[in-house]
């Protein structure tokens, strides 16, 4: 029998007690986030470049100029770009409520358009946003009137102190792999993690890249042991896996980004950010390259933003994705069931 449409009163009416707790955990986080001088700003959704992170899908649209001709533009996987733009300009303590599109990703954790709450430090330690996480996170739980965290039978408290890893330890643990034997700085020998996970049962190809191998080894072997009982935070990522972060000052092997797991659930990725151009730009260039090898297209660089880095003082960056915030707050097992109006299946 086909599911009764979200919008039929009937549905509606049992959706409502999730949909009224995601608002009150968005009026908890913007009243936490104002008490500590944190300017909302609403970023644009239509750029340049919606990212060059080589696994990231956007969505494309041609602007009609005054001249007639169209012009490439895409929809902004991240409010990223636009938001280091403003920390070039001057602000230095901002959080955005952005509405993000990411084609090519549908499921229970995955909505093409969803919502993500960024938010910028300027002069801080990327720590900070660590303890930020901590406060979102009992934030979420408070709102909603829960003391555990569920999903899929897992269960995680959002009040005890958080778990801490480096991606080497989780590596380690959880799959038996020495990870940072495989790198050096950011240069990755790809044959000897190939024959790591060989060894360990992770089924490669003789022509993965060592970035595709990893994603491998997390997805199968990491990230389900992940935020069971407390929130993990694996920090750490390997140089190669930067995306935008700085290099760690003590270990040129890594980087300063970590993300946040509850319930095996992916919540925020937060960096460090790096403010080096050229070296941003370079990193672009091989995640492009590695999208065009993989999937056969490439997204332009933005230039003004590497420009805008320039400018750009030492900050801490983080994304959160608020909806599975709210899923995991209310129980919900699906990400549409937490969203006032899901995206149409195709």
């Amino acid at each position: 029998m086909p599911e009764t449409p979200w919008w039929k009163t009937s549905r509606h009416a049992d959706r409502r007690p999730v949909l009224l707790a995601r608002n009150r955990i968005q009026t908890a986080i913007r009243g936490w986030l104002g008490e500590r001088d944190f300017l909302e700003v609403d970023p644009v959704a239509l750029q340049i470049s919606p990212g060059n992170e080589t696994h990231l899908h956007g969505f494309r649209t041609d602007a009609i100029g005054n001249d007639g001709l169209a012009h490439p533009m895409y929809l902004h996987t991240s409010p990223e770009f636009a938001m280091k733009k403003l920390l070039a300009a001057g602000e230095r303590r901002i959080f955005a409520f952005a509405h993000v599109w990411r084609n090519r990703e549908r499921g229970a954790l995955h909505s093409p358009e969803f919502t993500m709450l960024e938010w910028y430090r300027v002069g801080e330690d990327y720590t900070v946003l660590m303890e930020d996480c901590h406060a979102m996170v009992m934030l979420a739980a408070q709102a909603a009137g829960v003391t555990r965290f569920r999903f899929r039978g897992i269960e995680c408290d959002p009040f005890a102190r958080f778990e801490r890893l480096s991606v080497a330890e989780a590596f380690d643990r959880h799959a038996g792999i020495d990870l940072l034997a495989t790198c050096q700085g950011a240069e990755t020998d790809a044959d000897a993690l190939r024959a790591q996970c060989r060894a360990r049962g992770v089924a490669v190809k003789d022509d993965d890249t060592w970035s595709l191998m990893l994603s491998k080894i997390l997805v199968e072997k990491v990230e389900p042991h992940l935020g069971h009982g407390r929130p993990t935070l694996l920090d750490r990522y390997p140089a190669a896996e930067a995306a935008l972060a700085r290099p760690a000052p003590d270990d040129d092997r890594v980087a300063e980004r970590f993300e946040l797991y509850a319930c095996g659930v992916e919540l925020a990725n937060g960096f460090g950010e790096l403010t080096d151009a050229e070296e941003q730009r370079r990193r672009f260039e091989l995640e492009m390259d590695e999208k065009e090898s993989l999937y056969g297209e490439r997204y332009p660089i933005d230039g003004d933003f590497l420009a805008a880095l320039a400018d750009m003082p030492p900050a801490s960056g983080i994304a959160l994705g608020f909806d599975r915030l709210v899923m995991l707050a209310t129980s919900a097992p699906r990400i549409d069931d937490v969203l006032w109006t899901p995206v149409a299946e195709v």
